[in-house]
């Protein structure tokens, strides 16, 4: 499923490859917001605020294709 993710502020090293900060990732069904954290190699301390979708989430939330992921 593909997912986007939107980096905000400094966490936008972590997408070298975006100036934006936005991302569209390829992860496997039933990828958790916490995995996607793994994933994308971003400590959790340096987040923040999740949102999936434009409301606020949790590490336990599942993704589905489409969501659209902000990280503050």
């Amino acid at each position: 499923m593909v997912i986007e993710v939107r980096l905000h502020e400094k966490l936008r090293k972590y997408a070298p490859t975006s100036s934006s900060g936005i991302l569209t990732v390829d992860v496997p069904d039933e990828m958790t917001v916490r995995q996607l954290f793994q994933e994308l190699e971003i400590e959790i301390k340096q987040v923040s605020e999740v949102k999936v979708n434009n409301k606020h989430s949790y590490g336990h939330h599942k993704l589905a294709d489409g969501d659209c992921i902000d990280l503050y």
